[in-house]
């Protein structure tokens, strides 16, 4: 992933063949120039189907003959998902395809005829223009593992939301029938408080049964932690219930349906998580970084879903500028504006490294301390939450030095490493 602009433009020489596409749901529109703009014949439509794309690869061919090109780059904005089975099959194909931004296709496409009109044959040479001078960037399509890994972070947010969502509706149905069910037992989703719901009972039900019944059944599952005291206060609460008693029947079967799909969804968490974990002991570094105080399995794995493989990268600073943490300014002759950082980016990939970096200043004493010097440093002091961000930038910086060179990480060498953090320590 380069991010000099001269670099990209140097890669277009006169024997370059630009082609700008604009992806759409079903139909796609490519347009086709050289470097200095001047279009070749007319718009091509083709479908997002296999006979439609060797279609398309024949008439790259056919434009490279009859205009004596040796190579090819492919622009197109990335629209939702739709890209993606194009840029697969050119990738296959040996074809450089590279993204522009959306915005800049926005910005930019009144530059030709001063108007503000939206069409797809325009969009395609809009994007090729883009791509002509330099304002692209080359998509880092995962393969392998990474593919993999990408995928199991989707499951994982699917099921994520499922969950959140099931559990909800349980502890609806218990503030329904069984109020009185979370002053005996303080979390529903504890081994015997599930175990007691899966008697699938409601309160004047549940009085019926002996203490021993109730004891002989939770001890399926748990054989400890769960007395006669307990069951006696359960029963107690029971008796005095205001739950709802009507529509009993199909209440019995409501309950049982949600717990039937809370335990599914946790049954396919398990079987992710030993997926994931295989697929981490392929990826060079994750070992080291484990060791990590403060960072766990799934940080790991989301990072790895949504940035790659590091090698596709030179320096951490392209990672930083993927997940939208580099800095803007807004600057004016004597006005300085507020420094924030861009949010654009992958949004995912950022907010699981907010997420991480909150354990981290917790539990990671190097991390502490220099979120510590950051907020209390006597010039420039930062704000909490600048504090926060520019400890994400550090832990990029981390886990791609250790993703490249497989070393283990010290706290205290990486106190060490930062000069201003020599005093503190000689002081301590």
């Amino acid at each position: 992933m380069n991010y000099n602009q001269n670099n990209k433009i140097a890669q277009i020489t006169s024997r370059t063949l630009i082609i700008g596409v604009d992806i759409a749901k079903f139909n796609h529109v490519a347009r086709a120039q050289d470097f200095r703009g001047l279009e070749f014949g007319k718009p091509i439509h083709f479908e997002n189907s296999k006979a439609s794309f060797e279609m398309f690869l024949s008439w790259i061919k056919e434009q490279q003959s009859q205009h004596d090109m040796d190579t090819v780059i492919i622009g197109v904005e990335p629209t939702g998902h739709y890209w993606l089975n194009l840029a697969h099959y050119l990738k296959e194909n040996n074809l450089k395809l590279v993204v522009v931004n959306p915005m800049h296709v926005k910005k930019t496409k009144e530059l030709d005829d001063n108007s503000p009109t939206k069409n797809d044959v325009k969009d395609a040479k809009v994007i090729a223009q883009l791509v002509k001078d330099g304002r692209y960037a080359e998509p880092n399509i995962p393969e392998g593992v990474y593919a993999d890994l990408r995928v199991a972070r989707k499951i994982r947010d699917l099921l994520s939301i499922d969950l959140q969502a099931v559990q909800g509706q349980i502890h609806n149905w218990i503030d329904r029938y069984f109020p009185e069910f979370l002053t005996v037992f303080k979390d529903w989703e504890g081994k015997s408080a599930l175990q007691m719901l899966k008697l699938n009972l409601l309160p004047h039900e549940l009085v019926e049964l002996s203490d021993q019944e109730i004891l002989t059944h939770l001890r399926k599952t748990v054989t400890r932690a769960v007395g006669i005291s307990r069951i006696q206060a359960l029963k107690k609460a029971a008796s005095e219930t205001i739950g709802i008693r009507e529509g009993s029947d199909l209440a019995k079967l409501e309950l049982n349906t949600l717990l039937d799909k809370y335990e599914l969804i946790i049954h396919k968490f398990e079987q992710l998580e030993a997926k994931r974990d295989a697929l981490l002991e392929h990826i060079p570094g994750v070992q080291q970084m484990l060791a990590i105080t403060g960072v766990g399995k799934d940080t790991i794995a989301g990072f790895f879903a949504e940035v790659g493989d590091l090698s596709y990268y030179s320096h951490p600073r392209q990672i930083i500028k993927l997940a939208g943490l580099s800095l803007k300014e807004n600057t004016s002759g004597k006005h300085k504006g507020q420094t924030k950082i861009t949010k654009r980016g992958r949004k995912k990939l950022r907010a699981l490294l907010f997420r991480v970096v909150m354990p981290l200043v917790a539990k990671n004493s190097a991390f502490k301390a220099l979120h510590e010097y950051y907020t209390k440093r006597p010039g420039n002091p930062l704000k909490k939450m600048q504090s926060l961000i520019a400890l994400c930038n550090k832990l990029i910086r981390v886990l791609f030095a250790i993703g490249k060179k497989q070393f283990e990480f010290s706290e205290e060498r990486m106190l060490k490493d930062i000069p201003h953090m020599k005093p503190l320590q000689n002081a301590a």
